[in-house]
């Protein structure tokens, strides 16, 4: 690729000429939007309307609209798109990723594509990475929209849903991934469909789509009930692994991030739990428990990977610091660390629906991004989601000095360095951000600045309410600001007054992360807009990186200089070193996302089928003739499936088959083992379709046909979704178990998309039989009536505010008659499946 990059140019340099030719469109007419007063400016809204209304499309009136949006928040902001900015706002709108530095003014360029593609009425989301942005955003940005006459909303947490509906409704919506991705599960659980909030899914502009469709790549999105399980073999258990011994009664895979017990270990849960044998299958739930304890008091850390907070475990999100309120480690692991840390332990909870961030943004009509580094993950855009990176030029050119790493034998040896280069800055006045990997880092640097009597300010997942408002001052002469990777992303950092003179914001990296980008996002907060900078890597051979993916050559090259602590190295050996760990871990991690894929293809695949069933009983469609075949092919699965053919089984086969479809239902007597048993399977199947259409007809007398329609849509919904929340269950339980597919030869994701299949056919027909069950059971005294089978309690949305439990008042007891109308007890009918 080099020698062609350098006759032709690179890819992003190839795009961006071919671009040229609109921008320059674009400009042409600045003159001309100028001298236009005020109210004509906003009335080419309408004539643009019009236009598409017409059979011109978008790119037909590109130039045009995007100088309109610039001459209007030159109006209305006194901001107006550079150059750069408008090719950055038609690659958004070709849908692809614009990877723009930062400082290079993002949130404008967002706003060019989102007026033109709000033309169309169908709607624009713009995706951000938290409240706080979302909000900022759609005040400052939607001054222009508000001025051409378009409507804004913004989705925040604490919205409720008439107030979603209404944001959801206007042409353009800011709002987070998680909002968005959590009103589309919630629209997909309604029981009318005027209880959905959201429109179709038309066009999304993703801000640090980086964040959001890689790092968070893995996260699903999950609504969670409360199940029933017992709490106390969690806490036995943390009991249980708190008196292993490492290496002899366990082992830790760092690479893997697994804790296994060894034989030892097995012998000692022998006699702990008083089993035979500790790998029986019978003992699975011990195992399990074993397992997540193992793993939350020996892989887990508290102030990295969580920190309790008002006697609660909150996880840190490993990616941004950030505290993610509500959120819970799912399959037991989050109980296993309340067990660990001796706070309450609360009831695991049953999944209600799930989708991953790449399923849920791959259903946009067209998708867009924006970041400051995406071209270090172009492959991966690329792949998944179908989306091509384009590197857009710099406003004015970069300054910024990025000094090589220094290396160093011992983390002590490199934090008393980073130290020294703190205080030795701060005494020229010139500002610091210093970029750590975690909490416990950043506290660390803290304490050790505190000693040198050096103010700072702390920025970490235990602070964030005041992230941007910290971060905006860090650019100030003297000031020292210590944040997680990336606290603050999305605010600019302003130089202050004296501080070009001095070099600019100095970017100070406590270690490399395992991703080249996330390092790239820290450096690029110095040297913004053509600001000067420098940025340095402070690296310790004890570092995780390096520890655990570091090469044995760079080792013993360290070893064979006979480095002190306080000695540092500078060589491009070393940092080719560095970067190599860093694509190793890149490259793994983009296997396991694409694995996750391959898994979660299965699941997205069924969903949409079940999700489009439940669309149609919301829209109200007739299903009298789904609810005909479902009962046809009951009927004649249970025939073909009884009757074996074999002429001396015949009466005991009619026997088993008559029980089975009593329950079904046959009426009691209805029909008689005599008449079935000299007729072929055939005519034995129009026999008892002809029972069962008796039936039907003489139901649909009994209610009128408009009832017996909404009793079938109400009592469909109700099956499917009890079906769909056990399904979602069993596919995890295979999903977990699926690995070890691999020690046969087996393509795990082969045999998952195969068994997951074969599952999710069952529960089709598991539907079919239940739905023609109840059909059957309902009597006109208890006509069933559309309600919610299970209700939210817990959902992994990353805000500051928790969701509140939602109380379910309709609850139905044990022994009362079931609301389904089938006048058994509740306990014999629906709360089997509850």
């Amino acid at each position: 690729m080099g020698i062609l990059d350098k006759i032709f140019g690179s890819y992003s340099e190839r795009q961006v000429k071919k671009i040229l030719p609109i921008v320059d469109k674009i400009e042409a007419l600045d003159e001309s939007m100028q001298r236009l007063s005020d109210e004509e400016l906003k009335g080419k809204t309408e004539e643009f309307k019009n236009r598409l209304s017409k059979g011109e499309t978008l790119d037909d009136i590109l130039p045009e609209a995007f100088a309109v949006c610039r001459e209007a928040a030159f109006r209305v902001l006194n901001m107006k798109h550079y150059r750069v900015q408008l090719i950055g706002g038609i690659v958004l709108h070709q849908g692809r990723i614009a990877e723009m530095r930062t400082g290079e003014g993002k949130t404008l360029v967002a706003t060019l594509p989102a007026y033109l593609n709000a033309l169309s009425g169908k709607g624009v989301h713009i995706v951000t990475v938290n409240d706080y942005l979302a909000n900022r955003d759609r005040e400052w940005m939607g001054k222009i929209y508000e001025f051409l006459g378009l409507s804004v909303g913004v989705i925040l947490h604490n919205l409720n849903n008439d107030q979603r509906r209404e944001a959801y409704g206007c042409d353009i919506t800011y709002g987070t991934n998680n909002e968005f991705g959590f009103d589309y599960l919630r629209d997909n659980m309604v029981i009318f469909k005027e209880e959905k909030v959201q429109r179709e899914l038309n066009f999304a502009v993703v801000d640090e789509v980086d964040s959001i469709l890689i790092d968070e790549a893995r996260t699903p999105l999950i609504i969670s009930g409360e199940g029933e399980k017992s709490t106390e073999l969690y806490r036995i258990a943390d009991m249980f692994v708190k008196t292993l011994l490492k290496e002899k009664d366990y082992t830790v895979d760092e690479k893997a991030g697994a804790v296994m017990l060894t034989d030892d270990g097995v012998h000692k849960a022998e006699k702990f739990f008083g089993l035979e044998n500790y790998t029986d299958t019978a003992h699975m739930e011990i195992q399990h428990h074993v397992v997540q304890a193992l793993k939350a008091n020996y892989h887990m850390k508290i102030d990295k990977d969580y920190i309790v907070k008002d006697g609660e475990i909150v996880i840190v999100d490993e990616f941004t610091g950030r505290l993610m309120e509500g959120r819970r480690y799912s399959d037991g692991l989050h109980q296993a660390i309340e067990a660990k840390e001796g706070v309450r332990v609360q009831k695991e909870s049953k999944t209600l629906a799930t989708i991953t961030f790449q399923n849920y943004f791959r259903m946009y009509n067209k998708l867009s991004g924006m970041t400051g580094t995406a071209l270090t993950e172009e492959t991966e855009f690329r792949e998944i989601y179908g989306l091509d990176v384009v590197v857009i030029p710099t406003n004015k050119p970069m300054i910024r000095i990025d000094h090589p790493d220094l290396v160093y034998k011992s983390e002590k040896g490199k934090f008393n360095a980073i130290v020294e280069e703190i205080v030795e800055t701060h005494r020229k006045g010139q500002p610091v951000l210093v970029g750590t990997v975690s909490i416990e880092k950043s506290e660390l640097v803290s304490a050790l600045l505190k000693k040198r009597g050096i103010p700072h300010q702390v920025l970490n997942a235990k602070y964030h309410d005041l992230e941007a408002e910290i971060v905006s001052h860090a650019g100030e002469k003297g000031m020292v600001t210590i944040a997680t990777n990336m606290a603050g992303r999305g605010t600019d950092i302003k130089l202050g007054d004296g501080v070009t003179e001095l070099g600019g914001l100095k970017i100070i990296g406590t270690e490399r992360h395992e991703s080249r980008r996330i390092d790239n996002q820290l450096r690029g907060r110095s040297g913004r807009q053509g600001d000067p900078g420098e940025s340095r890597f402070y690296v310790s051979l004890e570092d995780d990186l390096m520890r655990i993916f570091g090469s044995e050559r760079l080792q013993g090259m360290v070893e064979r200089l006979g480095l002190g602590d306080d000695e540092a190295i500078e060589s491009k050996m070393v940092t080719s070193a560095i970067e190599n760990a860093q694509k190793k871990v890149e490259g793994n991690n983009f296997d396991i996302r694409k694995t996750l894929l391959g898994y979660d293809d299965v699941m997205n695949t069924q969903r949409e089928i079940i999700y489009k069933q439940r669309a149609q009983v919301l829209e109200g469609e007739n299903l009298q003739q789904q609810i005909l075949d479902m009962i046809k092919e009951v009927i004649s699965t249970a025939v073909d499936s009884h009757i074996s053919g074999v002429e001396e089984e015949i009466e005991k086969d009619l026997e088993k088959l008559i029980a089975y479809l009593d329950e079904i239902y046959l009426p009691r007597g209805a029909v008689s083992i005599d008449e079935l048993k000299d007729l072929s399977n055939e005519q034995i199947k129009d026999k008892l379709l002809t029972i069962a259409m008796d039936i039907y007809k003489a139901k649909e007398e009994d209610f009128t046909s408009e009832q017996m329609r909404e009793i079938e849509r109400v009592i469909l919904l109700r099956v499917v979704d009890t079906k769909w929340m056990d399904h979602i269950d069993n596919m995890d339980h295979l999903k977990q178990g699926i690995g070890l597919r691999a020690y046969k030869q087996q393509d795990p994701v082969q045999a998952y998309q195969f068994e997951g299949s074969e599952m999710f056919d069952e529960m089709i027909f598991n539907i079919k039989v239940d739905t023609v069950k109840y059909l059957f059971h309902v009597q006109i005294e208890r006509a069933p009536e559309r309600e919610q089978v299970a209700v939210e309690t817990t959902t992994n949305v990353d805000e500051s505010l928790p969701k509140k439990p939602v109380k379910n008042d309709k609850k139905v007891g044990r022994n009362d008659p079931c609301p389904c109308g089938s006048g058994k007890k509740y306990k014999n009918c629906c709360g089997r499946l509850a």
